[in-house]
């Protein structure tokens, strides 16, 4: 007998299935670092992200964008709500600009949100507050609809 190292069909057959389980493996953590960034914010604080979630709600109203502002009530709401009802409750063409002024997060997983809301009334240019409540749900920040 020889000094080589002979290599059996079994031996094959659990090498390659090593390494096909090392690929997957591979996949999953590469997959799951990329799933942590998308959601991670890159390192945005909870003010931040409520406030740019929050204009662009409003930006959506402002644009008769009903659907998309739909999107962002929180899932509580949308079960009580359902988009049809949410789109006629609201007045297409009413608001001309929408800026959010001010979040503050008095807890964890709640904000509230100024935001400074212009239309036209009989003509004139009219400015007004809104005040909101969002809440965090499943690593999201939504609007909560009041009564």
């Amino acid at each position: 007998m020889d000094n080589h190292t002979h290599v059996t069909a079994a031996d094959r057959r659990s090498s390659v299935t090593s390494r096909r389980i090392g690929a997957v493996c591979t996949a999953l953590v590469v997959i799951g670092f990329l799933g942590g960034c998308a959601t991670a914010n890159f390192g945005r604080t909870d003010k931040e992200i409520v406030a740019e979630r929050a204009q662009q709600r409003w930006d959506l109203l402002v644009k008769n964008d009903f659907a998309g502002a739909y999107q962002y009530i929180s899932p509580a709401g949308r079960e009580l709500q359902k988009p049809e009802a949410y789109a006629s409750s609201l007045r297409r063409g009413f608001w001309t600009g929408a800026k959010v002024d001010h979040v503050e997060c008095p807890a964890a997983d709640a904000c509230e949100v100024d935001v400074w809301i212009e239309y036209q009334y009989r003509g004139l240019k009219m400015r007004t507050p809104v005040h909101e409540k969002w809440i965090r749900q499943k690593s999201d920040w939504w609007i909560v609809l009041e009564k």
